[in-house]
């Protein structure tokens, strides 16, 4: 058996908890309330505005159903809208509001912090050929993950 500490899989796990605990602390700092998660929502609706919940999901490689607690949460803190779409009466399309676009203002820079604190101990070096790989890594093994990324069908 491997030493956990040189199980890929393991080191993962580990950066994602560091990368969370990074994320909610500068966010703490900024006297922000917002998560991972939260941001890469309302980015992917400041680029995309008018999509449905089950696209959203799909742009952010997350879970279908654990997407609309977070959009509840986004609708509470004033930062998203629901509205009737205009070409399904049934179903609801997701907008930012001023706030969300305000908080994305906001938090932009303190999200830029985050990614130098998550990459701090590589040059820059390193850090280009970690990013690639990671990059690589995550497409190649996309269709594996229970919430897979989903190319938007959104037009530009």
């Amino acid at each position: 058996m491997s030493d956990l500490e040189h199980l890929p899989g393991h080191l993962i796990r580990r950066l994602q908890q560091i990368s969370v605990s990074l994320f909610t602390a500068r966010m703490g700092e900024a006297g922000l309330d917002l998560t991972s998660v939260q941001f890469a929502a309302l980015m992917t609706l400041r680029d995309h505005p008018g999509l449905d919940q089950k696209t959203l999901a799909g742009l952010i490689a997350y879970d279908r159903v654990t997407i609309a607690g977070v959009i509840d949460r986004l609708e509470q803190k004033g930062l998203v809208e629901r509205q009737t779409s205009p070409t399904d009466r049934r179903a609801r399309v997701l907008t930012l509001t001023e706030d969300g676009r305000s908080m994305l203002v906001r938090a932009a820079p303190w999200v830029d912090l985050v990614q130098e604190d998550i990459l701090s101990a590589l040059s820059s070096e390193e850090r280009a050929g970690f990013t690639a790989l990671l990059g690589k890594m995550t497409t190649e093994g996309n269709e594996l993950s229970r919430a897979p990324l989903r190319p938007s069908p959104v037009t530009d």
